[in-house]
């Protein structure tokens, strides 16, 4: 009769124990399927669902605003429960089967975990991770209230340790910034293939403007095209309807001292003023006065963002402004359709030349303009020359070779070959360029 009973007892705590295995191979994978879902959810896709009302996906946006806190509570909970199975099984196999039960047990456990409190729940977790982090939020925001204490207390004994050996932790900090997460990960699909050449530049053009400024992309002092206050009217007259631009800076005695700004339309509205319905006609214009027509000319730093720039030209509606240094000395003109290009592309109307800066060979070589800027030849050739010491790509040559090379001369550096095709006094006005598999010293 006792035997019966213990017999019974044996089999009731037998099914009992691997219940419980099952039960917390169940936990474990919960656990490992929440990790995976809530750390490769997208934080933007989350927002999304959070604004139409989707209550799981508020609570994961708010759990993965602390990630070390939720790592921390759900492998806490995941160790607990696999530590937990692993010596049930184990002192389960070791009554059945003896001393061999240790080793029998470390192979069947492993096996288990790995196929289906690993694998499986991440795998199914990694598909659909924002569908996913919205299911499991509720239950894992328990998790994290419950096992706070646990998870503060081994968070600070982490930071001691790590302290002692000089790694200094700021949980605050993030390790990414947005853009270049975002950056990154445009840069990414763009290689896989799932996003174009054309829409990479656009969308890394944009996230661009806050880290370049206006020196880089200015229309050079010595490229502008000016009006001088003193010319007769016929000739100002004259300038402005040859010139394929609509605004033009004005200066008095010396082209560095720019007093106004002369629009076209402004021009012609102040000339057909003065000429309509006057019995003088085209002599009345002698009393045109330029000054009286042109704007307060706008001026901005060189060292001013492209992008606080561009907010500037929108909150003053104006598109056109001159750059100067620290010292106040003219370096050039920007306008608004200039830091649009940055984004865009190349912008062009039936009053621009249509000749382009940069001009590929059927021989792989690239012909360009000594001004022509790095980053557009980057864009345009999908190369990576850096553009950190110079702004163009005779500014780049100049900097590399330290002097300012002759027609003819060649250099190799940053995997190009570039070879001087024109100069000018001391300009590269044309160079051709090719790109070459290794890199090699100056020739």
């Amino acid at each position: 009769m006792e035997s019966e009973i213990a017999s019974q007892f044996w089999d009731s705590a037998l099914w009992l124990t691997i219940v419980a295995v099952l039960g917390l191979l169940c936990l474990s994978a919960f656990f490992s399927g929440s990790e995976t879902a809530l750390t490769a959810a997208s934080r933007g896709k989350l927002h999304g669902l959070a604004d139409k009302g989707t209550r799981g996906a508020q609570r994961a946006l708010k759990l993965t605003e602390d990630n070390e806190r939720l790592i921390g509570a759900i492998l806490l909970g995941n160790n607990l429960v696999n530590i937990l199975a692993t010596s049930l099984a184990t002192s389960m196999l070791t009554v059945i089967v003896g001393d061999s039960g240790v080793a029998l047990a470390t192979l069947v456990m492993t096996a288990l975990v790995l196929i289906f409190a690993e694998v499986m729940p991440k795998t199914y977790a990694i598909t659909n991770p924002e569908a996913a982090a919205t299911r499991v939020a509720p239950v894992i925001a328990i998790v994290v209230r419950v096992l706070a204490p646990v998870v503060n207390t081994v968070r600070w004994i982490v930071r001691l340790i790590l302290r002692l050996f000089g790694v200094e932790t700021d949980p605050a900090a993030n390790l990414l910034a947005a853009q270049e997460e975002i950056a990154g990960a445009i840069a990414l699909h763009h290689s896989e293939g799932s996003v174009e050449k054309d829409d990479r530049d656009r969308l890394l053009g944009a996230l661009d403007l806050k880290h370049r400024e206006v020196e880089e992309i200015m229309l050079h002092r010595q490229n502008i095209e000016m009006i001088d206050a003193d010319w007769p009217t016929q000739e100002i007259l004259s300038h402005c309807l040859k010139s394929p631009y609509t605004r033009l800076p004005v200066f008095k005695e010396e082209p560095e001292n720019i007093v106004g700004v002369i629009h076209a339309k402004d021009l012609l509205r102040a000339i057909d003023a003065l000429t309509r319905g006057t019995k003088d006609g085209l002599a009345s214009l002698e009393n045109f006065q330029i000054l009286d027509v042109a704007m307060e000319p706008y001026f901005v730093p060189d060292t001013t963002t492209l992008d606080d720039q561009m907010r500037e030209f929108l909150r003053r509606k104006t598109h056109f402004a001159l750059v100067v240094d620290e010292y106040g000395a003219l370096q050039g003109l920007i306008t608004l359709e200039d830091i649009l290009e940055e984004i865009v592309g190349e912008i062009s109307d039936e009053h621009d030349e249509e000749e382009s800066e940069i001009r590929m060979a059927a021989d792989g070589s690239v012909t360009v303009d000594g001004s022509t800027t790095i980053r557009d030849l980057n864009r345009a050739c999908d190369w990576n020359l850096p553009d950190e010491e110079a702004n163009t790509v005779a500014g780049l040559v100049i900097h590399e070779t330290q002097t300012i090379p002759t027609r003819g001369q060649v250099f190799t550096f940053h995997g190009v070959r570039f070879e001087v095709m024109a100069r000018e006094r001391n300009q590269l006005t044309r160079l051709r360029l090719r790109r070459i598999g290794a890199r090699v010293s100056a020739l």
